[in-house]
C-alpha cells in the first residue's frame, strides 16, 4: 500500500463508529443540502447551528503562492483587532460543521477563519462519500505546502485587520495533526488546541516528521483533547506525545476522555459526545485564554 492510499490513523477512528439508533439523523439529500460531508456516514438532525448574529462571515479567496485559495472567515461586527484563531479541518473538505466552528469562534470575539488547503486537486471534497476515495487527496498534500498555506492565512487575516499578535489555531482529526506541525513550524503562534490529531504517522515523503519527531521543535503551547476509546489513537500514543514534550521542556497539556471516541466533538455524526465536546470546548477557551489569544 502506497502513502497517498494508506489508510492514517485519523480514518481508522472514524471506521468504527459506536452502535447507534438510525433514527435521528437527516436524510443524505438534506445533508448534502445542508453543506455536511457524507464520507463519515449519517448526518445527525440535531445538529449545532450557529448564526452570523453579529458577526461578519462568508467565503473569501486568500492568495498563496500558486492562485487563490479557498477559505471560510468568521468575525464580530464592528470590533477592531480581534485575535485570528485558524481553523484546521478535518479530510473531508471545508464543510458546514468546520463553517459552523469557525461562527462558534467568532461569538468567543475571534476572527477565525478556515482555508480549504486541498483546494488544488479541483475536487470538491465535501461531495465524496467514500474515505478511500479521499485518502489519495489528502494523503498527497505536502507538509511544506500546507504549512506554507497557513502562513498565507496569518497575512490574509492581518491584512483584514486580524491581530496576528495574538494568533492561534485549533483543528480537529487530520486538522489536529496540523495544529502540531504548526506549532513547530511557526513562532509567532500563541497557542494551539489539538482534537485527536494523530501523535504518530505512517511512512510517507511529503511529510518529513511526524507530531511526535517534532516535539523538541515546539515553538507554542499545544493542548491536546482526546478520546479514550479512540480506535486510531491508542492513549499510549497519547502519552508517550506527553512524555516526549515534557522531556524538552515544552508546556503542553492533554485531556483525555474516558469512553469517548475518535471525533467526540463532531456533532453531526454517530461519534458526537455531548458532555466530552462541550468540556473540551470549555477547556479550549480556558487554553486560548491562558496565553493570551483570548481575551
Amino acid at each position: 500500500m502506497n502513502a497517498e492510499t494508506t489508510v492514517t490513523s485519523d480514518v481508522i477512528g472514524l471506521t468504527k463508529p459506536a452502535p447507534v439508533s438510525r433514527r435521528g439523523f437527516m436524510t443524505a439529500s438534506a445533508a448534502l443540502a445542508a453543506g455536511y460531508t457524507l464520507a463519515t456516514g449519517p448526518v445527525r438532525a440535531d445538529v449545532i447551528k450557529t448564526d452570523t448574529t453579529g458577526l461578519d462571515a462568508g467565503d473569501t479567496k486568500i492568495k498563496v503562492s500558486d492562485g487563490e485559495m479557498p477559505g471560510y472567515y468568521a468575525r464580530p461586527a464592528g470590533v477592531s483587532n480581534p485575535p485570528v484563531i485558524l481553523v484546521a479541518m478535518e479530510i473531508f473538505g471545508l464543510h458546514e460543521y468546520i463553517k459552523d466552528v469557525t461562527r462558534r469562534l467568532a461569538k468567543l470575539g475571534a476572527f477565525a477563519v478556515a482555508p480549504d488547503y486541498y483546494f488544488r486537486k479541483g475536487v470538491d471534497l465535501t461531495k465524496i462519500t467514500d474515505i478511500k476515495d479521499l485518502l489519495p487527496i489528502v494523503n498527497s498534500k505536502p507538509d511544506a505546502e500546507l504549512l506554507s498555506d497557513f502562513d498565507a492565512t496569518v497575512a490574509w487575516a492581518k491584512a483584514q485587520g486580524g491581530d496576528t499578535t495574538r494568533l492561534g489555531i485549533i483543528g480537529f482529526c487530520r486538522g489536529g495533526r496540523t495544529v502540531w506541525e504548526y506549532a513547530a513550524h511557526n513562532g509567532a503562534l500563541k497557542a494551539g488546541v489539538a482534537f485527536y490529531g494523530p501523535p504518530v504517522d505512517p511512512p510517507n515523503p511529503l511529510w518529513p516528521k511526524s507530531p511526535l519527531q517534532l516535539a523538541p521543535e515546539m515553538k507554542a503551547p499545544v493542548l491536546g483533547l482526546y478520546g479514550e476509546a479512540d480506535t486510531g489513537i491508542p492513549v499510549a500514543q497519547v502519552e508517550q506525545m506527553k512524555e516526549a514534550l515534557a522531556a524538552n521542556k515544552k508546556t503542553a497539556e492533554f485531556k483525555i476522555y474516558p469512553g469517548a471516541p475518535h471525533g467526540f466533538h463532531a456533532d453531526y455524526r454517530t461519534s458526537y459526545r455531548k458532555e466530552a465536546a462541550e468540556d473540551a470546548w470549555k477547556q479550549m477557551q480556558a487554553w486560548f485564554k491562558k496565553h493570551g489569544v483570548l481575551s
